[in-house]
């Protein structure tokens, strides 16, 4: 029988700066959400951090606006390589998603100050349909891979690459 995997709680400032950095420096996500009849669904989307939060474009036809139209909750894994060879590392967490019109203020000022460009460029805010989630990360955060000792990762996979920290003095972090 295996031994299951072994989570290091990590709460220094360190290994949160470095969760921060990769939320902060990537835009590719996946992003899984559950229809009202308990279905879920992942996508792939692009996505800018900005506000302590991650925004996505979507339409509001789409399916996952529509599920988290119902139910708010939703999981993100940003995946991203530290190494040539073996899995991507990854940054994940559950969190809380709203829909955001596209013509909110808090959108608004965000464009003004091109914090979404990543989001809404490509004739995203030309769309009739269109619409903004906001996702807040819950307050603990895994990653795989990331503060691990890349040697020790590749012998031990299994054992070696999961960390969590808590999100808990962001403002320290940065």
């Amino acid at each position: 029988m295996a031994t299951p995997s072994p989570t290091v709680q990590i709460t220094n400032q360190k290994q949160l700066r470095k969760v921060r950095k990769v939320i902060d420096s990537k835009t590719f996500a996946t992003l899984a959400t559950v229809s009202p009849a308990g279905r879920p669904h992942v996508a792939g989307v692009l996505y800018e951090a900005a506000d302590s939060a991650l925004w996505v474009h979507t339409m509001r036809s789409s399916r996952k606006a529509r599920s988290i139209a119902a139910n708010p909750h939703v999981a993100v894994v940003i995946p991203f390589r530290k190494l040539p060879a073996g899995a991507p590392y990854t940054v994940q967490f559950q969190g809380t998603a709203r829909l955001v019109t596209m013509n909110d203020p808090e959108v608004i000022d965000l464009i003004a100050a091109g914090e979404l460009k990543t989001v809404s460029a490509h004739g995203a805010l030309d769309e009739p349909d269109g619409v903004f989630i906001r996702i807040v990360p819950n307050a603990t955060v895994h990653s795989y891979g990331l503060g691990a000792n890349p040697i020790d990762l590749i012998r031990d996979p299994l054992h070696t690459g999961a960390r969590t920290v808590r999100l808990e003095d962001q403002e320290d972090a940065r």
